[in-house]
């Protein structure tokens, strides 16, 4: 499994210097969330307030840069936060991390110990490439709405992931779609690993190696490719 992924050059002229590592994967074991899983969020949690020091997360330069980037295509940061700073703010509230599934518990802690957006989709329902655009608002992007099933669409010029049947995740990282999320019957994923200037190459690599490391703990047999950062 080799999923094609191209950031398009209106992505890269609003962002300058983005960078995403992928892990690919198959045979993987997923199921409810387990007592590993939930152990690893609370590291992470920990991880996460010695990397702040007493800092709000929007503080992070890292996250400022990804606020600096949502304000860029006409997001509001506050208001439709990116996936690390929404994760790093309830990691640090009262309540904590979410608890999902054994897979979605795993990059999510990694999103949150290395404060970086991470993405976790199911390969086996994806269709062709995954692309890195900014929307036309003619795509589709299904979801959730009062508990039923919906169609969005994005906002013209908004930056989405999408694939050949539409768009995956919304606003880069803010919100992701039914279609391809990880759930416990997942047995092949992608994670995208994203990071902006200043974050370093080196240091969004390690997340990824993490990351791979951790899914061949909680998944012996599978078969777990890193690719590079790509700028």
């Amino acid at each position: 499994m080799t999923l094609e992924l191209t950031v398009s050059d209106e992505v890269r002229a609003l962002a300058p210097g983005f960078t995403h590592v992928a892990v690919e994967a198959t045979g993987l074991v997923n199921g409810p969330s387990t007592e590993a899983s939930s152990a690893l969020l609370d590291e992470a949690a920990g991880r996460l307030a010695d990397r702040l020091g007493g800092r709000a997360p929007h503080e992070d330069p890292h996250l400022a840069a990804w606020r600096a980037a949502y304000t860029a295509f006409g997001a509001k940061p506050s208001r439709t936060r990116n996936s690390a700073e929404a994760l790093a703010r309830r990691a640090l509230a009262e309540g904590g991390l979410p608890r999902i599934n054994a897979l979605v518990d795993l990059y999510n802690a990694i999103s949150v110990a290395h404060l970086i957006p991470v993405g976790g989709e199911d390969a086996d329902r994806i269709q062709g490439g995954m692309r890195l655009v900014r929307a036309t608002g003619e795509e589709e992007f299904a979801t959730v709405a009062a508990g039923e099933a919906a169609v969005e669409h994005p906002e013209p010029g908004e930056v989405v992931w999408r694939d050949g049947a539409g768009v995956t995740c919304r606003r880069w990282n803010w919100r992701q779609g039914v279609r391809t999320r990880l759930t416990e019957d997942s047995v092949s994923a992608l994670f995208l690993l994203e990071a902006l200037p200043p974050f370093e190459h080196s240091a969004l690599e390690a997340a990824g190696d993490e990351l791979a490391e951790l899914l061949a703990k909680s998944s012996p047999g599978a078969r777990i490719t890193v690719r590079p950062a790509v700028s």
